[in-house]
Order: structure tokens, then sequence, then C-alpha cells
């Protein structure tokens, strides 16, 4: 299983940066994207996105 984020739905509000206590999550050319490597899959951020952009994906 892993976080993904759908960068086409992604408005860049920065709410899931602020949730992840990882620091896992960084915005790019105004789109959040996520670094696998450092991200524990605990979810805080797809419940902290305003636009439903993020969740798990199962492998």
């Amino acid at each position: 299983m892993r976080i993904i984020i759908d960068s086409m739905v992604c408005c860049g509000s920065s709410e899931c940066i602020k949730a992840c206590p990882e620091k896992a999550i960084v915005l790019h050319d105004g789109k959040a994207v996520l670094d696998e490597a450092k991200c524990d899959l605990d979810g805080i951020c797809i419940p902290a996105c305003p636009q439903g952009a993020i969740g798990f994906l199962e492998n």
C-alpha cells in the first residue's frame, strides 16, 4: 500500500504539508508532491486535503 497525490486535483493549499508529521510532502510548481521514502503511511494527510486529492493505493 502507498499514498498517492492526484496532481490534477491538487489545489496547492498546503494543508497536507501542515498535517504531515514526517515532512514527507512538499509543494513543487504549486502542487503537493510526496517523498515516499519519508512517508510512514499513517494517512494523516488524506483528510487534511480540502480537495480530496490524496488517497491510499493498494499495490
